[in-house]
């Protein structure tokens, strides 16, 4: 570890997209956990391309996003002290112990700045409670802030970052987010919370999430005010605009940009000075989800108005529900900011139509990525399902950025 970095425990890890942030203010990760196996493989990765920007030797790395060296081979060319910052494993009782022991062998007496994350969000969102016939009650992820805690009590951070969705402050009648802040306070840290919006931050998304900051010590802690940025951008003028058009099913693992570097994706180093990126893969749909698309489409791009299910013809519906969930079709907005990018986008592209009539499909795990702000040589492990899955419970690397960057001036 380097004497003179801020350090990190990144905890329910994802892929990465706090760490990128914090990584971007030249904080130094002690440890990322993580009990998903593909996310672990996109945090080694990434943590190649770091290293080996520090090394002046990012030709290595796009080697392999050009698949002429294989992932072992990168992976061989990093210090196995830095990969052994990965934890692979689930955070519970019988786990707990064995991830204190492997950060303890990295930490060497060092006090560890801060520790960030959010546990899984399934059991606070709203989406998650109205399917669930026990509105998750019984749901064990409810009390993942427990293990959350008991890494506060052992490593005793100057600051914690604890992420998670705006359904944390109702769930269980306000029950686990007051019990949160008590076990928070009985640990040592005054916290405040806020309701951050990425697109304060220069996301082109609607997504908000409750972000709770902690300090050690008793003497109250305010949230602080973060940097924020103006966001005029559209969808796809700004963030989509560079990108080969695609046919439903094609995959380009490697596509050329068609476009020169604009104002946003400078701004945001969305592109990072090479001249392709990777992972622009869209399904394969039927017949029948075109057409519903092309509805879709002219509907929103026409009218601005959303494709309601009873509105399409009973002869291609598939089911007679036309009552509930009436919105399962959803066109990004081309000249504002799309809705929340969420995990489902793995299981089906519904809900993400791409905003054109040229291009009728659902939108690329590149145009996922763009639109939760992750730089274009960012890669994802595991295939285009893992990667949808992991882009939409990502926390957007911009907003993480902006957190980490106040949290350097206050320490």
């Amino acid at each position: 570890m380097s004497k003179n970095k801020l350090t990190y425990i990144d905890l329910f890890a994802g892929a990465g997209g706090l760490s990128e942030g914090f990584t971007r203010e030249k904080f130094e990760a002690v440890a990322h956990v993580e009990m998903n196996a593909e996310a672990c493989d996109t945090i080694r990765t990434r943590i190649a391309y770091h290293h080996l920007k520090t090394k002046n030797k990012l030709d290595l790395y796009y080697s392999y996003l050009k698949k002429e060296i294989s992932r072992e081979q990168l992976w061989d060319l990093i210090p196995k002290k830095r990969m052994e910052s990965i934890i692979h494993s689930e955070i519970s009782d019988k786990t707990i112990n064995d991830i204190f022991r492997q950060i303890d062998k990295r930490i060497n007496s060092k006090e560890v700045d801060v520790i960030c994350g959010g546990p899984p969000c399934q059991a606070y969102s709203l989406v998650g409670r109205s399917r669930d016939p026990e509105r998750m009650k019984n749901d064990q992820r409810n009390f993942l802030f427990k293990y959350y805690g008991a890494f506060l009590k052992k490593y005793k951070p100057k600051f914690f970052v604890f992420e998670n969705v705006l359904g944390l402050l109702t769930a269980g009648n306000k029950k686990y987010f007051f019990e949160m802040l008590e076990l928070f306070s009985d640990l040592g840290y005054s916290t405040d919370y806020s309701i951050l919006n990425a697109e304060d931050y220069g996301v082109l998304q609607k997504r908000r999430r409750v972000i709770i900051i902690g300090r050690k010590g008793k003497l109250n802690f305010t949230f602080p005010e973060l940097k924020k940025m103006e966001n005029s951008f559209e969808t796809k003028k700004d963030l989509f605009y560079d990108l080969p058009i695609l046919k439903p099913g094609q995959a380009m693992d490697v596509a050329k940009y068609t476009k020169p570097i604009n104002k946003y994706l400078s701004l945001t180093e969305t592109r990072n000075g090479i001249d392709f990126t990777t992972q622009h893969i869209t399904r394969n749909h039927n017949d029948r989800d075109l057409t519903i698309y092309s509805m879709a489409i002219n509907k929103w791009l026409n009218g601005r108005e959303r494709l309601k299910y009873c509105d399409i013809p009973k002869k291609i519906q598939t089911h007679k529900n036309t009552t509930a969930f009436l919105d399962r079709y959803k066109v990004v907005d081309p000249l504002g900011h799309c809705h929340t990018v969420v995990a489902h986008i793995s299981k089906d592209g519904h809900y993400y139509i791409y905003p054109d009539k040229k291009q009728v499909r659902s939108i690329s795990v590149r145009e996922a990525a763009r639109l939760q702000s992750f730089p274009d040589d960012f890669y994802f492990e595991g295939g285009r399902t893992a990667s949808f899955k992991q882009i939409g419970n990502a926390v957007p690397p911009l907003m993480a950025q902006s957190i980490a960057k106040k949290l350097i001036s206050i320490i």
